[in-house]
C-alpha cells in the first residue's frame, strides 16, 4: 500500500490503515488522491468516500467533513 489513511468520526475511528487511492467529495468537485499528491486540506460535502486497501474496494457515505492529506498521509474528519 502506497499511503496510510485514517478516517475518524465523531463516534469512532472508521479506518485506519494502508491505502493506494481514495476518492472523496470534495465541496467545488469529487477528487481521488493517489501517492505522492501535493499537500492539500479541503472542504468535504455529502457523497460517498471510496478507497483502495489490501481487502479490496470500499464506500462510506458521508454528511460532509474535511481531508488532509501530507507526505502520503490522508486524514479524514467526517460526519
Amino acid at each position: 500500500m502506497d499511503m496510510y489513511l485514517k478516517i475518524v468520526s465523531p463516534e469512532k475511528v472508521v479506518f485506519e490503515g494502508g491505502v493506494d487511492s481514495v476518492g472523496v467529495p470534495g465541496t467545488i468537485c469529487p477528487f481521488v488522491i493517489l501517492k505522492n499528491h501535493a499537500p492539500i486540506i479541503s472542504s468535504l460535502t455529502e457523497g460517498i468516500v471510496s478507497y483502495v486497501a489490501e481487502d479490496g474496494e470500499h464506500t462510506i457515505k458521508i454528511a460532509g467533513g474535511f481531508v488532509e492529506v501530507q507526505k502520503n498521509e490522508v486524514r479524514l474528519a467526517i460526519e
